[in-house]
C-alpha cells in the first residue's frame, strides 16, 4: 500500500487529495533545460507532491539573483517585529497586491495566515516592488512545497530578485503591469482575432477586459491548473503566461459562441469561466492549446513590451491613479468620437473597426485627419508633405465604384528620402492592409501567420535600441528616427529567405506602393487618380478592391494624444 504524501503543515489534506490526487514519488535524473521543458509540458511531476517540491527547490535555487537577496534567516529575524501581536488572519495585505485576495489553493487557516505574514515581510525587504498583484498566488502555491514560512519566503524572494534581464518572471511595478496588459491585447489582436472582435463588440473598453488577464492565471484558475502552468513557467518564463491566457480566451470564445454577452458582465463572465474551467477543458488540453499557438519570439515580445512601456511613460502613466479608471486609457469607443469624427470615406463604425486593429499603444490616441484629397488636392507631393513627421498613419482609399480599402503604415513617409531619389521599401511587420467595402478583411504580415518562413535572429546579435527598418541591410536610421520608431517586428530580426516577404511601403515622386513581392497590395499613381491592387508576398493578400481602379478620394489619418487638443 502506497504511503500518503507528506503534505506541509499549511495544507488541508482532504481538499488537496481531492484537487490533485497523488500518485506517489517519481525520480528525476535530468535537470538539463531541453529535457526539463519537455517534462514540464508533459506534467511529469504534476502527480507527485514530493517530486514537484524537489523540482521547484532546484529550479528556484538556480535563478540568477541579485547579490543581496533576502533568505530564510532574514525572515526569521524580521517576522516577529513586523507581525507583532496581530493574529495572522487579521494582518493587512501590502499595498502592492492591489486588493488582490489570497487564493485558498487548499491551504488551511494556518497556511492562509502564513501567506499574509510572508507578503508583509517581502514588502519590508523589497521597497522597490510597488505593484505585484500576482504575488499572493505565487506565495500560496510555494507554501505547499516549503518546509516552513521562512523557506517559502526565500523562494519568493529569489523569484523577485532575478537579475537576468531576459528572464522576466513577475511584474513588480504598475508600469510593467500596464505594459504587459497592453502587450497581451496586442497578442490577442494577432492570435485570437475572433475573440478580439467579440470583445470589441461587447465591451465599452476592451483594455479593461485585457487588464484582467493576469488575474485569470493568478487567482481564478483552480489549483491543479495553476500548478501545471507554474511548472512550465519556472522552466520557460513569462512567455508561458501569455500563451495560457490566450488559450483561455480561445476556449472562452468557443464556449460562448452564439450566446449573448453583456458589456457590463463580460469581465466577470471570463472570471467565472476560468474558475469553472474544469467543466470545459482539462489542464492537459489547456496547455496543449497554449503551445499550439505560434507566438512571436521571446525577443519580439520583449521589444513590444518596451514599446508599450515607452508609450505609457510618454503619457505620464507610471503609477496607478486611484481616481481615474486605468489612468485615462482610451479605447475605440472613446477614441473615435461620433460627435467630432468626420471622413469622406468611412463612418464612425468603420473607423472603430480599424482602430480595434492598431497596436494597443496607439489605441490610446484619437484619429487626426492629416490629408484629404478633397481638401488638399489630388497630389502625391502634397500627401507626403501633410504626412511627414507622423507615424504611424492610416491610409484610406475610396474608388469610383464605392469600394473602400487601405493600410496601416508603421513608419514615417519621410523615410523614403533615405534612398537618394530611388524607390526603396521601408517599414516594419506591424504594417497591414485591409478592405472595408464590400466586406471587411485584414491582411497582416505573412510572417505572423507563417513563422516557419523565418528563423528569428538571436537577441544578442542585434541591439534592442537599433531601429533599422529598410529591407536593405546597409540602411540605418538617424538617431532622431531611432528615438521615434519602435524596433518591434523590424525585418533585421528575422532570417528571411528573400526580401519579397518584407516589402512593406515605398514612395517616390510618381507612385506610392504598399506591399511587394510577386505583385503589389496597393499601387497609387502620382496624381492620386489611378491605382491597382493584387496579391503580394508580404501580406499574402487577395486584391483589396477591383484590380485596376479609379480613385474617388484618398485620406491619411494620424494618431493624436487625447490630452493634446
Amino acid at each position: 500500500m502506497m504511503n500518503p504524501p507528506a503534505y506541509s503543515c499549511f495544507v488541508d489534506r482532504d481538499k488537496m487529495d481531492s484537487a490533485i490526487p497523488d500518485l506517489g514519488p517519481k525520480e528525476l535524473s535530468c535537470m538539463e533545460l531541453p529535457e526539463l521543458k519537455q517534462l514540464a509540458r508533459q506534467g511529469y511531476w504534476a502527480r507527485s507532491y514530493a517530486l514537484r517540491g524537489q523540482v521547484y527547490q532546484r529550479l528556484i535555487r538556480d535563478i540568477p539573483c541579485r547579490t543581496v537577496t533576502p533568505d530564510a534567516g532574514v525572515y526569521r529575524d524580521i517576522v516577529g517585529k513586523i507581525v507583532g501581536k496581530h493574529s495572522s488572519a487579521s494582518l493587512p495585505l501590502p499595498e502592492f497586491v492591489d486588493n488582490t485576495q489570497v487564493p485558498s489553493y487548499c491551504l488551511n487557516s494556518k497556511g492562509e495566515g502564513a501567506v499574509r505574514k510572508i507578503l508583509l515581510c517581502i514588502s519590508n525587504q523589497f521597497p522597490d516592488v510597488s505593484f505585484c498583484p500576482a504575488l499572493p498566488a505565487v506565495v500560496a502555491l510555494l507554501l505547499h512545497y516549503s518546509a516552513d514560512e521562512a523557506e517559502c519566503f526565500e523562494k519568493a524572494c529569489r523569484i523577485l530578485a532575478c537579475k537576468d534581464p531576459s528572464r522576466k518572471l513577475v511584474d513588480q511595478s504598475f508600469l510593467a503591469f500596464e505594459s504587459s496588459c497592453m502587450t497581451f491585447g496586442d497578442l490577442v489582436n494577432k492570435y485570437c482575432q475572433a475573440a478580439h472582435q467579440l470583445m470589441v463588440a461587447v465591451s465599452e473598453d476592451v483594455l479593461q477586459v485585457y487588464a484582467d488577464w493576469q488575474r485569470w492565471l493568478f487567482g481564478e484558475l483552480p489549483l491543479s491548473y495553476f500548478a501545471r502552468v507554474f511548472d512550465v513557467f519556472l522552466v520557460e518564463g513569462y512567455k508561458v503566461l501569455y500563451r495560457v491566457a490566450l488559450a483561455i480566451l480561445k476556449f472562452f470564445h468557443k464556449a460562448r459562441a452564439g450566446q449573448p454577452l453583456e458589456s457590463d458582465s463580460v469581465k466577470q463572465d471570463i472570471r467565472t469561466f476560468v474558475r469553472d474551467i474544469a467543466k470545459t477543458v482539462s489542464p492537459e488540453k489547456l496547455l496543449e492549446k497554449a503551445f499550439a499557438i505560434r507566438l512571436f519570439s521571446r525577443k519580439e515580445i520583449q521589444l513590444l513590451q518596451m514599446a508599450n512601456e515607452k508609450a505609457l511613460k510618454q503619457k505620464g502613466i507610471t503609477v496607478k491613479q486611484k481616481s481615474v479608471s486605468l489612468s485615462k486609457r482610451q479605447f475605440v469607443h472613446l477614441a473615435v468620437h461620433a460627435d467630432n469624427f468626420h471622413s469622406e470615406i468611412v463612418g464612425v463604425k468603420e473607423m472603430r473597426d480599424i482602430w480595434s486593429w492598431v497596436p494597443e499603444r496607439f489605441a490610446l490616441c484619437q484619429p487626426l485627419l492629416l490629408f484629404s484629397s478633397l481638401q488638399h488636392g489630388y497630389s502625391l507631393t502634397r500627401f507626403y508633405f501633410q504626412c511627414e513627421g507622423r507615424e504611424p498613419t492610416v491610409l484610406l482609399i475610396k474608388t469610383t465604384q464605392k469600394e473602400v480599402c487601405g493600410a496601416y503604415l508603421s513608419t514615417d513617409w519621410s523615410e523614403r528620402n533615405k534612398f537618394g531619389g530611388k524607390l526603396g521599401f521601408f517599414g516594419t511587420g506591424e504594417c497591414f492592409v485591409f478592405r472595408l467595402q464590400p466586406e471587411v478583411q485584414r491582411y497582416e504580415w505573412v510572417v505572423i501567420k507563417h513563422p516557419e518562413l523565418t528563423k528569428p535572429v538571436s537577441l544578442e546579435s542585434t541591439s534592442l535600441e537599433s531601429t533599422t527598418v529598410s529591407s536593405s541591410p546597409s540602411h540605418s536610421l538617424s538617431s532622431e528616427s531611432s528615438d521615434r520608431l519602435s524596433p518591434f517586428l523590424a525585418t533585421r530580426h528575422f532570417n528571411l529567405p528573400s526580401k519579397t516577404e518584407s516589402l512593406f511601403m515605398a514612395g517616390g515622386s510618381d507612385c506610392l506602393i504598399i506591399g511587394g513581392g510577386g505583385g503589389q497590395a496597393l499601387y497609387i499613381d502620382g496624381d492620386l487618380n489611378r491605382g491597382r491592387t493584387g496579391h503580394c508576398d508580404t501580406f499574402n493578400n487577395q486584391p483589396l478592391c477591383s484590380e485596376n481602379f479609379l480613385i474617388a478620394a484618398v485620406e491619411a489619418w494620424g494618431f493624436q494624444d487625447p490630452d493634446i487638443q
